[in-house]
């Protein structure tokens, strides 16, 4: 059972995350100061200094929350879908839904964690590579298990393949959310299913 000083500190650091995943989207994270950070997130500046050594550090760990959500969410997905009986693609088919939740939810960080990744020189860049990979291998797995049953191809290029359906997700979802917001979950959903299960060919 966790201590209240525990859950306490848990819940300041969501509001800090929230805050700056906001402030940094709006402004960058140069132009986003550790007292604005505060401010919105309704604390104490030396409250901020207290949970992380610096606003660098705040930044870096915000992206592993952020990412771990991700990861988290893909692989309950899959194994859901195992639990019931579910094929490898349909496992992938419920970690792309769960992508399109996650973003829904969280258009700020996801603006953000893809803009990071293009970006080179940064203190955070080795955190972003090992989030990054963490949230690919969930994929990789459940590929590398379809191979190995086969029920997929042994010709996929398995890094490549997972690496492609996890960015295929980002860019469709945040292309959905600032050209094409009338359109619903389901509409993009269906969208992407069809690549994945290769039923875009009119053969």
């Amino acid at each position: 059972m966790e201590s209240s000083s525990t859950t306490r500190r848990r819940a300041t650091r969501q509001k800090l995350y929230e805050a700056a995943v906001t402030l940094i989207a709006e402004k960058g994270f140069s132009a986003t100061t550790v007292d604005e950070i505060a401010e919105r997130a309704g604390v104490a500046k030396g409250t901020v200094y207290y949970n992380f050594k610096s606003k660098t550090e705040l930044f870096e760990e915000l992206l592993r929350h952020g990412v771990g959500l991700l990861t988290a969410s893909l692989r309950t997905s899959a194994e859901e879908t195992e639990e019931r009986g579910g094929t490898r693609v349909e496992a992938l088919d419920a970690m792309i839904r769960a992508g399109l939740v996650f973003i829904d939810r969280y258009p700020a960080f996801t603006q953000l964690y893809v803009a990071e990744l293009w970006r080179t020189n940064r203190a955070w860049q080795g955190t972003l590579l090992v989030v990054r990979q963490e949230a690919v291998a969930v994929v990789e797995g459940v590929l590398r298990e379809g191979v190995s049953d086969g029920e997929l191809s042994e010709e996929i290029d398995i890094p490549l393949t997972a690496a492609a359906l996890v960015g295929m997700v980002l860019v469709a979802a945040l292309d959905w959310q600032a050209f094409q917001p009338e359109r619903s979950i389901d509409d993009v959903h269906s969208a992407l299913s069809l690549l994945l299960h290769g039923r875009v060919s009119g053969r």
